[in-house]
């Protein structure tokens, strides 16, 4: 029994309209003229190139278009049709129009007169006056061509009418009638309504014909519903063929879906088949097919397959078109091969077809994001004289290069030439590409001239307060989001998210958790982000209590902390040492049901380090060692330095070996290896390690430099010492105390007073460049080291010189610039033991530095 109601559709009295409902497209597949079915002919030629290898095809049977050209004609009429077609033209009352034919039309020519109007409300009119007539009967084949007119027109609210009509006169629907309401609601944008309308088909007992189909997988695939268009073509190939001994083929529209359905959806493979399988039951492709199959494999990268199908579709005949070669301009784009792809621009015109819009705007937009200024502009002079209106986006891609490439007068001669039309979204679009290279006066003109056409919106403000935050200008940041009321925009999630984000990162975070509080009133807080941005940096300012009391207030409101926020109290308090408060929160996050992350793990082990918890650290580190993040170089060395700690050699080594292993050791890694082996008294391990960090170039920081002077200078090598000294200047990383301190206990082995060395400490506290260049000397002098040193423009920079160069004496040494001071004044020390030597060099010394 057929139901006595319409599937709901947005129109429909009593009916709401469905929501999300979203809107279809639909390609132009034509079926070809000369869709003639080959079976059992082979086509050598496809053969012989190996064409048919390789796209895979896996078959011999190729189909070729027939030579014979359709014939195009003026689709005419017989009997009285045109009479009467001209009648309803010339007079607007129909029965003066219809007056000579009244009594006398057949079905099959109210079908004709009702589908050739081209006005939903004539046909109507017309449709009407048949049924006032009484002697006309209303088929559904008229009310199939009334329902096509009417969802063609968008007048649901008639197709609802005629619909219910249908069922009050008994008149049964038929496949056609439902596929004519599919096929009318899909193209309306309606997919929902469209569905129901193929669940009732369904109900009926029916299945939907081929055309039906096609529409169908297009609703799905324009949905982007690439897996439910899969399954409803299969059951539907499998209900319409269950009963049939062999299996008929598709049409070619209905291969052409499939294709670029399958294409949509990434399946490359599927894809494939099918179009091996339309050429096996001898279907020959057409333009549309082979586009779609250039852009399938073109996703893909797979260019190979490109030229092939390029020369099998000169082989069929098929003519390449404009899409074509859009299609492989965008490949190519794609694969950033900029220099292929404007020559398919080229190639376009060659072949005497014309670039469309699309053409253009792919290949400009593509010259604008790589900044290139000359080809972008030459595109632009054909685009005005063919009077090819460029798009915002493109607009906007424009406005950054010239920005980009420092042609400001250029970038805001072309903003102000677009500005009369822009939208709110391109004013935007604007307005960051200035901001993003700090042109903070275009910004704020740009935003002057959004305001006055009155196109402000909340995605202005957003990528002003972005400006502004780029600048580091927190005031004006906030005195515009402040301001948004007044303009009438109210501020969005992004919005409190960025000036949240640029207050916090100023460490500004007082005024920071005024904007979470105002974002939480306005019931935009959604997650816990916003809060843990500002406890990061109250934490980072070492202001934990306050961290501590935005967690509670979360905690309050209902929102619940994630692995993040943990993380950061928790790193928090390791950072203090304060064991008790971490654990307390790794207590609370396992309560709440989180694990342990590779973040916290390290915070864990760092806590571990500083308070010495051994075997707490090592639980830890056992635990990310059976979890999938495998503990990072960080949490290794946290181990290694606790190992070293504890004298445990073989425990160190092993996690050093594994790191070296991996390539993951670090300058750290060796100097805590290199304080261990000199701690156990192992001085050849330590002496390796040096050479390692060396020959790899890991010594990039004072420490590092100062462990290596400090275990050569304390095992009586001072030659390596001073050497180390001379690449830690020439390498630029400044000496500090520690360095000073080890050389001067170098000096005191070579006879120098602690008071010489005292007041040269004396001279590099009052001027740390005049004091390094005093110990520079000294060490020179005394060492028997030859120096050349070249100072470079002097300014506040300690260590503002080139690289000096230390060259080793090994037979006799010089003193420079010591005045009368002469060559070989002192004996050497070996084998000394009067004090009488200690106090002339410190004499001389006191002297040296004296006149210095």
């Amino acid at each position: 029994m057929l139901r006595s109601r319409i599937p709901a559709t947005p129109d429909v009295a009593g009916v709401a309209p469905a929501e999300n409902l979203l809107s279809l497209g639909f390609v132009s597949h034509k079926k070809g003229k000369n869709q003639i079915l080959f079976r059992d002919f082979v086509r050598p030629s496809a053969v012989k190139s190996g064409i048919c290898a390789r796209l895979k095809l896996g078959g011999n049977n190729f189909p070729v278009k027939s030579e014979v050209k359709g014939t195009s004609r003026l689709v005419s009429y017989g009997g009285c049709i045109p009479s009467v077609l001209r009648a309803l033209e010339t007079f607007p009352d129909l029965d003066e129009a219809l007056k000579p034919w009244e009594d006398s039309l057949s079905s099959k020519e109210r079908t004709i007169i009702l589908k050739e109007q081209t006005d939903w409300r004539r046909a109507v009119e017309i449709f009407n006056w048949f049924k006032r007539k009484g002697c006309y009967e209303l088929n559904v084949i008229h009310y199939n061509v009334m329902l096509r007119i009417l969802g063609e027109a968008k007048k649901w609210d008639l197709v609802g009418s005629f619909w219910n009509e249908m069922q009050s006169n008994r008149i049964m629907p038929t496949n056609s009638t439902y596929g004519t309401l599919i096929n009318a609601y899909c193209k309306g944008g309606l997919n929902k309504a469209a569905l129901v309308w193929l669940s009732d088909l369904y109900k009926q007992g029916m299945e939907p014909d081929e055309v039906t189909m096609g529409v169908i997988l297009q609703t799905y695939k324009m949905a982007g519903k690439f897996q439910k268009a899969e399954q409803f073509f299969q059951r539907w190939s499998s209900d319409i063929y269950d009963d049939c001994e062999t299996q008929k083929g598709y049409g070619l529209y209905t291969y052409n879906t499939l294709i670029d359905t399958y294409g949509k959806a990434g399946q490359l493979e599927k894809a494939s088949r099918t179009f091996t399988q339309m050429l096996g039951e001898g279907i020959v492709p057409d333009t549309v097919t082979f586009n779609t199959m250039i852009h399938v494999y073109g996703n893909n990268g797979r260019l190979e397959e490109i030229s092939s199908l390029m020369t099998m579709m000169d082989e069929h005949h098929c003519v390449v078109d404009t899409r074509t070669y859009n299609i492989l301009i965008s490949v190519y784009l794609k694969m950033n091969d900029i220099d292929t792809a404007a020559s398919y621009f080229s190639k376009l015109k060659v072949a005497g077809l014309e670039p469309d819009i699309v053409s253009y705007r792919t290949l400009l937009y593509a010259y604008s994001v790589r900044d290139m200024v000359g080809e972008a502009e030459t595109l632009i002079l054909e685009m005005e004289e063919l009077s090819l209106e460029i798009d915002e986006y493109t607009q906007s891609a424009l406005t950054r290069m010239y920005t980009n490439v420092g042609l400001i007068d250029k970038s805001w001669s072309w903003f102000e030439k677009f500005s009369d039309k822009m939208s709110s979204e391109c004013f935007s679009a604007n307005i960051d590409a200035f901001g993003e290279k700090g042109h903070i006066h275009l910004v704020e003109k740009a935003f002057s001239c959004c305001l006055s056409r009155q196109k402000l919106s909340v995605l202005v403000f957003n990528v002003m307060i972005k400006a502004y935050g780029l600048q580091k200008n927190c005031n004006k940041a906030a005195e515009l989001f402040d301001g948004m009321i007044g303009y009438g925009v109210v501020p969005d999630q992004c919005t409190y998210s960025s000036i949240i984000q640029l207050l916090s990162a100023a460490e500004l975070p007082h005024k920071a958790v005024y904007y979470v509080r105002k974002m939480q009133e306005a019931g935009l807080v959604t997650d816990c982000i916003p809060y843990s941005v500002v406890m990061t940096c109250f934490a980072k300012l070492g202001e934990l209590q306050t961290a501590e009391d935005l967690f509670k207030e979360m905690i309050s409101l209902k929102i619940q902390p994630d692995i993040v926020v943990y993380s950061i109290l928790i790193n928090a308090f390791a950072e203090v040492g304060n064991v008790h408060e971490a654990m307390n929160y790794v207590d609370s996050m396992k309560s709440a049901g989180l694990t342990l992350n590779s973040i916290i793990c390290n915070s864990l082990i760092k806590l571990y380090t500083k308070v010495g918890y051994l075997r707490e650290a090592q639980e830890v580190y056992q635990f990310l060692k059976l979890s999938e993040d495998s503990p990072d170089v960080y949490a290794s060395n946290c181990m290694i330095d606790l190992y070293s700690e504890n004298a445990m050699l073989g425990e160190a080594e092993e996690i050093f070996d594994n790191l070296k292993c991996s390539g993951k050791a670090n300058e750290f890694s060796y100097g805590m290896m290199l304080c261990l082996y000199k701690r156990l008294g192992q001085l050849g391990e330590a002496f390796c390690i040096a050479k390692e960090m060396q020959t790899l170039q890991l010594l990039t920081s004072s420490m590092s430099c100062n462990n290596i002077i400090a275990l050569y200078a304390n095992n009586g090598r001072t030659k390596e010492a001073v050497e180390t000294f001379r690449y830690m200047l020439a390498s630029g990383i400044p000496p500090d105390d520690g360095t000073f301190k080890t050389l001067g206990l170098v000096l005191r082995r070579h006879g120098v007073s602690k008071e010489a060395i005292n007041q040269l400490e004396s001279v590099r506290g009052e001027d740390a460049e005049v004091g390094l260049e005093e110990w520079i000397e000294a060490i020179c002098s005394v060492l028997r080291f030859d120096v050349n040193l070249r100072h470079v423009g002097k300014t506040k920079s300690c260590y503002n010189m080139e690289p000096f160069t230390l060259n080793l004496c090994k037979e006799e040494f010089a003193l420079k610039e010591l005045g009368d001071v002469k060559q070989g004044l002192f004996p050497s020390r070996i084998g000394t033991k009067s004090g009488d030597v200690d106090d002339d060099i410190s004499i001389l010394f006191l002297r040296f530095v004296g006149d210095k």
